[in-house]
């Protein structure tokens, strides 16, 4: 399983806040206050708003898109099914024509 950069960059995310955590909790760091700015508390809700908003699009498109795939195909896939078949059809008639002219060449599409 390969994971991708966007992981890696979350993981390095989340561990460098774990670090920050851990050493608070220990006392290696003493931040005064934490909560002593009231600018500081509204950037920090309006960051975590933004990263909610934007993992909240993440998981509608998930789920949206696990619920799509076990419907079948869409009417866009189905004409394009369509298509795909007459175009077969179309190079068999062509191939049978050339076969009673008895015209020689290149056939790709022999092995299909």
């Amino acid at each position: 399983m390969r994971i991708s950069r966007w992981t890696l960059l979350w993981l390095l995310i989340v561990g460098v806040l774990v670090v920050i955590w851990i050493s608070i909790l220990t006392g290696v760091i003493t931040p005064g206050n934490l909560v002593g700015s009231f600018l500081n508390l509204i950037l920090a809700l309006a960051f975590i708003a933004i990263l909610a908003i934007i993992g909240a699009v993440f998981l509608g498109m998930f789920v949206s898109h696990r619920i799509m795939s076990t419907q079948g195909f869409t009417p866009f896939e189905q004409e394009m099914l369509k298509m795909r078949q007459e175009v077969r059809e179309l190079q068999d008639r062509v191939e049978a024509v050339a076969d009673k002219l008895g015209v020689t060449g290149d056939r790709k599409g022999k092995d299909r």
